[in-house]
């Protein structure tokens, strides 16, 4: 079965990262990276994945240095979707990674069983 086109938002020192890296290598599946502290996930793409995660938290990376210097955990309760999208479009290392698109499915972290559903 053709996969739909697989863009993959990356940091290259993120070890979760280059695991799910390894993950498509080996099953094959061609992808194209983007550095997510240079290129940002746009408006358009954090509200797809918005549509499939369901929950604006699980966006974020909430572990990461930026998210607690900006004291994001204590604002996200009071932000507008707007607002939180806006932040996260405008800084890759809020976003959790790493965040991948391929076709109409979105996923965020890499859990390796519900890639192995994604990925066949």
């Amino acid at each position: 079965m053709a996969h739909p086109k697989v863009v993959v938002y990356e940091y290259a020192k993120c070890s979760t990262c280059r695991k799910a890296l390894q993950f498509l290598d080996k099953k094959g599946i061609p992808y194209e990276k983007r550095p997510i502290v240079d290129q940002p996930p746009t408006r358009a793409e954090l509200e797809r994945m918005l549509a499939r995660v369901g929950e604006l938290k699980r966006l974020f990376n909430t572990s990461g240095e930026l998210y607690r210097e900006l004291k994001v955990s204590e604002k996200l309760k009071s932000m507008t979707q707007d607002q939180a999208l806006e932040l996260l479009s405008k800084h890759g290392k809020l976003v959790k990674r790493p965040f991948v698109l391929a076709g109409d499915e979105g996923l965020v972290g890499f859990d390796e069983a519900r890639w192995s559903q994604v990925f066949k």
